[in-house]
């Protein structure tokens, strides 16, 4: 198939991008990796669609009080390939080679994959543990949204009509932080069937969190006596043609204890 007529800008400013977003069914275009093949599906019908390629200041990545900032329009594989990664954001570090191919890294943006909403996505739950910052631009001005407040469902945010994510804050990781993030998917790249984020932080919390087992990232802060029976029972997972409800909830089971295993072991060893 192909997508819905509509028109197309690609604004040199963030203002006159904003200014654009505000017109009825307008739809920003980052990377285009989930949006592109939506709208060729015609699943997505937006009247304007807005080029965000040339708006200066939305691909830069700093270290900033505390945080690594990110733009929306940073590309993951650019992300990825920072060598100081794995030492300031190293639950981002192991995600990252999970989100779809090299390929699709290659042109998909952090923004956007966290603006789609997808349930599976790896980017968001990991924003979601975190509790990462994600900065909110409108033709009004701007605001601020907790990472685990973010998504509202599948494929639907706390953005509202005419804003658009410009900035993600995350908080760098501490000496002592232990981390670790797995998923299953029937072949890698594939959207996963389970995945699990850890956090440790010695003494202070724990904080895991799951996608693909309901509508929205599942994040948790577990108690040091919190069982993994106690939130296990209260997944609702979806079946479908990939897996049953069943096997997602025992895959939530093992990857839960594998990850924690290992954040606590990482934890230690700092």
């Amino acid at each position: 198939m192909k997508a819905a007529p509509f028109r197309y800008e690609r604004p040199r400013e963030l203002d006159d991008a904003l200014e654009l977003l505000r017109e009825e069914d307008a739809k920003p275009l980052a990377g285009g990796q989930s949006l592109v093949p939506m709208m060729a599906m015609r699943l997505a019908r937006p009247a304007v669609l807005v080029d965000l390629a040339r708006v200066p200041g939305l691909d830069s990545v700093e270290q900033r009080d505390g945080e690594l900032v990110t733009g929306a329009m940073v590309r993951q594989r650019t992300l990825e390939r920072r060598g100081e990664l794995a030492r300031e954001l190293p639950l981002v570090a192991q995600a990252l080679p999970y989100v779809g191919h090299r390929e699709v890294r290659n042109r998909g943006t952090v923004g956007g994959s966290i603006a789609h909403a997808d349930p599976s996505a790896e980017l968001a739950l990991a924003a979601a543990v975190l509790d990462a910052t994600l900065v909110a631009r409108s033709a009004d001005g701007s605001r601020e949204i907790a990472g685990g407040e973010f998504a509202l469902g599948p494929f639907q945010t706390a953005l509202r009509d005419g804003e658009l994510l410009t900035a993600v804050r995350w908080p760098l990781a501490r000496p002592g932080d232990g981390f670790a993030f797995e998923e299953v998917a029937r072949r890698h790249g594939d959207f996963a069937l389970c995945g699990v984020a850890a956090w440790v932080r010695p003494g202070e919390s724990t904080r895991i969190g799951l996608l693909g087992v309901g509508p929205t990232p599942v994040v948790r802060e577990l108690l040091p006596d919190g069982a993994i029976d106690d939130l296990v029972t209260e997944l609702s997972p979806a079946s479908d043609m990939h897996a049953t409800a069943g096997y997602r909830t025992r895959l939530a089971r093992v990857l839960l204890e594998r990850c924690l295993r290992r954040a606590y072991e990482e934890a230690g060893r700092s």
